[in-house]
């Protein structure tokens, strides 16, 4: 007996060796596997006992995920109030929910009524039930602007936690803190009749029992006892601007939310201090600093609008709300700091967070044995941390914390896996994450909103599959060559094996790795490859085709070079072409005024990104770029409405103006006052130069949504070749044709597009480089060879009239030649240097570098070149053989 139990305790006590107990499993154990996307505006989810998830979109519908055949259905409706930040925006489920079916939604009630109503409803035979509504809460609201909150979760004592914002307007108080007291501003500009009023729920998150009834009770333990004058009871944490989402320990019963903090851009004396987005935690009820604190309890001023001068800055031991709009107490208790906080900038205290805008949420506490143990649980590793994540960063951080509850650590949560704006996450019951995501526009629907599900595999891993088409648009019979090129396993001892399903109806169809296949009916037809491993493990990956449309042939034929221009060339002659399978062609069906050719200039330096917006298929400027980078979208669209103005009524308002300088200080530093109440939110953390060409790419648009062009073009002609002078930029033509359609398919757009570069290349701007390093060196970015066989790369190289190479070089401290090969680095080679070395430069040492010309002998059509370097074994990092240019001439 007594050996058992030693044995017990032994068993109890020795520190767990498993490393998933200890130490963050490495990302790809995680897959993250979609579910459905292409929603609309989804805002919260609750996954049911059974599996199967529901979520709410903000225009006013529930819907249910059957993981069983993969089926989403609409499964109730509310009429919604949906404008501005209101609509269908909370989801609970009862704890009881298997046995009573009752859930919970938060929503605006279409009407005249400004309210927004907390109501339970039945929930029967996988169907909500709108006559079972029993209305528990109405809250009287502003209906002008936002900060709604929203957000509803059940804590473990059968408590249902609510989260309302401060409804109030922020853009009238120059991001600060609105606290205008004047007059006639007490409807939407002053956050002390909401947020910092005991006697108002708005601003707040709420604790209250429900009751079988519909109605309910007030647990212990909330801000204010019930019976205190001059407050509601209904208030567990006051002095919030917008706790857009929230969660509970399930364990602890602590309350976490995310706080999306205003906008100021930098510290003001005399009104109060940046910006910063706020997690907090409450392990009981308080008051957590809105409109008065921010962050870590920075105190505010009290800034009287009227006169335009600052009075005092608020003390957060003693807060005191003495707004003429206030209908609670005037004491309020003591501030509480938030858990982590972090402005636009770099963050001091939390610097892993970076920088951006911010729209701070908090996530589910994960506890392994609350979970039944299945393939995708996720490890011991999570146990007691809160996941964390931002909207508008796109990342997920796991917080750790010590034994009193308080923070210890974060660290980030599969930082390479792409998320679109996650807005809501809930553990299911099988211990595996669901995640939705709202996606790229706010107020829009996105194709890229959705469901997913990320699993966690604790020893055999599913495959990464890829799957690619060589076609995916084309009329029938339509044959296609399929690819799994890039699929793998991370357990490499694995067999895989592989499905395709081509019609949709999940037959498989084939087990090669590349099949092909011929559709022979017009469709749209859903292909996909699952890839088994050989554990069972499966991960699939879908291929969209598009049969009964053959796409337009678009072809721009010059007399010149396609690659290059010289400086004695003056003109550029071309005839552009298009053959279309059903259309026709140029003056054969095809009408020339339906060809767009349009020719533009680009100074040097600007990079080419393809787009595709309406019928012109373009490029971008490197503003839109950039602005993909950042968190633009968040609030504007090309010309869908959203939370600011379109980048073409932006256009239409500035046609003709110099606004640049300004257009750019407000983008930098915030403003308002444009475009109604809307105010423009600081962007300190990026760079002049970067939001300069971010207004260049918006200010270029045309009313069509196309990038700034010259005139279009007839389908043959000449362009002059005069806009370079001494900076040598690239002259653009573009050719497209959008056909009509066929067989019920949609139109296709058939492209192209020539790019004319000043013959003189940078060797930094080659397309591939290996054993090649870019360096900048006195002003001239430039390419260090650092290995015998190191090579450039330059695709699709067009050798019309092209006799000889210039490169300009430096052998530095090394020797060794450069060969001129086609189509690979061993392939033919075309022209080769002499062998240099440091002292072929003496003759000549007040020149930085040597130019050294080759001829080439063969004449090559077309074909991708590669600059080989042959050198001896000193050739490394730091004593490498530098290139700075090739000339290509004729």
């Amino acid at each position: 007996m007594f050996l058992l139990l030693l044995t017990l305790v032994i068993s109890c006590t020795a520190p767990k060796t498993d490393p998933h107990y200890t130490e963050m499993p490495e990302e790809s154990r995680f897959t993250k596997i979609t579910l459905v996307e292409k929603l609309d505006e989804p805002m919260e989810l609750e996954v049911l006992p059974d599996g199967k998830v529901l979520f709410i979109e903000r225009k006013g519908k529930l819907k249910l995920y059957d993981p069983e055949g993969s089926v989403t259905a609409v499964v109730g409706s509310l009429a919604v109030y949906p404008e501005n930040e209101d609509g269908l925006l909370g989801l609970a489920v009862d704890p009881s929910f298997s046995q009573n079916g009752w859930l919970y939604l938060y929503y605006a009630p279409s009407g005249p009524e400004s309210i927004n109503r907390l109501s339970r409803f039945d929930f029967k035979d996988g169907i909500l039930d709108n006559s079972s509504e029993k209305i528990m809460l109405e809250i009287p609201v502003f209906r002008g602007c936002c900060h709604s909150g929203g957000s509803l979760e059940f804590g473990p004592s059968g408590n249902l936690f609510l989260s309302l914002g401060d409804d109030t307007s922020p853009f009238a108080s120059d991001n600060y803190n609105p606290i205008d007291e004047r007059p006639g501003r007490a409807e939407a500009f002053d956050a002390q009749r909401s947020s910092g009023n005991s006697n108002d729920l708005r601003g707040s998150i709420l604790r209250i029992k429900p009751k079988s009834d519909g109605t309910y009770t007030i647990p212990e333990g909330n801000l204010f006892p019930p019976g205190t004058p001059n407050t509601r009871p209904e208030i567990y944490v006051l002095g919030n601007r917008n706790p857009f989402r929230i969660s509970l320990d399930q364990k602890t019963g602590y309350l976490y939310w995310g706080e999306v903090g205003p906008d100021a851009a930098k510290d003001s004396i005399g009104r109060g201090p940046k910006g910063h987005d706020e997690i907090n935690q409450a392990k009981e009820a308080g008051f957590y600093g809105w409109p008065y604190f921010v962050g870590d309890n920075k105190a505010y001023w009290h800034y009287d609008f009227e006169k335009e001068i600052s009075n005092f800055q608020y003390d957060p031991a003693g807060p005191v709300n003495n707004s003429p709009n206030n209908a609670g107490v005037n004491v309020l208790p003591p501030a509480r700091k938030a858990l982590i906080w972090y402005p636009y900038d770099a963050s001091e205290e939390f610097p892993l967070l970076g920088e951006g805008g911010r729209n701070a949420m908090a996530g589910p506490v994960f506890y392994s044995d609350t979970y039944r143990k299945t393939e995708g649980t996720f490890p011991p590793y999570f146990d007691g941390k809160l996941l964390i994540y931002d909207w508008m960063r796109n990342w997920i951080f796991l917080v750790t914390m010590d034994d009193n509850g308080d923070y210890q650590k974060m660290e980030p949560f599969m930082p390479s896996t792409t998320f679109d704006k996650p807005i809501d996450m809930q553990f299911g019951k099988d211990g595996s994450l669901y995640i939705l995501e709202y996606g790229t526009f706010w107020n829009s629907q996105n194709d890229d909103a959705g469901l997913y599900r990320i699993t966690f595999s604790e020893g055999n891993r599913a495959p990464i599959v890829r799957a690619f088409a060589d076609k995916n648009k084309g009329a029938a019979p339509l044959k296609v060559s399929f690819s799994s090129e890039g699929s793998f396993d991370h357990d490499l001892d694995d067999q895989l094996t592989y499905s395709w399903s081509f019609e949709g109806d999940n037959r498989v169809q084939s087990t090669l790795p590349n099949p092909s296949y011929s559709f022979e009916s017009p469709g749209q037809y859903r292909v996909k490859l699952s890839l088994q491993d050989s554990e069972g493990a499966v991960s699939e990956a879908f291929v969209d085709i598009q049969v009964g449309n053959e796409p337009p042939k678009v072809s721009i034929n010059l007399k010149n070079n396609k690659s290059f221009y010289w400086e004695e060339d003056n003109y550029l002659h071309y005839e552009v072409s298009v053959t279309d399978l059903e259309d026709g062609s140029v003056g054969k069906g095809i009408e020339p005024e339906e060809v767009l050719v349009t020719s533009t200039y680009l100074e040097a330096g600007y990079d080419l990104v393809l787009a595709s917006e309406g019928h012109q298929q373009l490029f971008d400027l490197p503003g839109k770029t950039l602005m993909e980078g950042s968190d633009c979208y968040a609030c504007h669209a090309l010309d869908k409405a959203s939370v600011g103005p379109t980048f073409l009524e932006i256009t239409a308002k500035y046609d003709g103006q110099d606004v640049k300088n300004k257009l750019i200080g407000t983008v930098i530093d915030g403003g308002g006052g444009i475009w109604g109440d809307r105010q423009m939110p600081a962007h300190p953390q990026l760079n002049r130069d970067g939001v300069g060409q971010m207004i260049d790419y918006i200010l270029s648009l045309e009313k069509d949504g196309t990038v700034g062009i010259s005139n279009y073009l007839d389908t043959k002609g000449s362009i002059a070749l005069d806009k370079h002078g001494e900076s040598f930029g690239q002259y653009i033509l573009t050719a497209s044709y959008q056909d009509k359609g066929a067989s019920g398919m949609d139109p296709i757009i058939g492209r192209e597009q020539i790019q004319l570069r000043y013959a003189k290349v940078l060797a930094a701007e080659a397309d591939g480089f290996q054993d090649a390093a870019k360096a900048n060196n006195q002003g001239s970015f430039l390419i260090k060879f650092t290995s015998d066989s190191a090579f450039l790369q330059f695709k699709d190289i067009d050798f019309k009239g092209i006799k000889y190479l210039t490169f300009e070089l430096d052998p530095a401290n090394t020797s060794g030649k450069l060969e001129f090969r086609l189509g690979s680095s061993e392939g033919q080679l075309l022209a080769e240097t002499p062998v240099l070395s440091k002292r072929d430069k003496l003759d000549d040492t007040d020149k930085r570098w040597m130019e050294v010309r080759v001829n080439i002998s063969e004449q090559v059509v077309q074909d991708d070149v590669f600059i080989v370097f042959r050198g001896d074994s000193k050739t490394s990092i730091w004593n490498g053989f530098l290139l700075n240019t090739v000339y290509f001439g004729k």
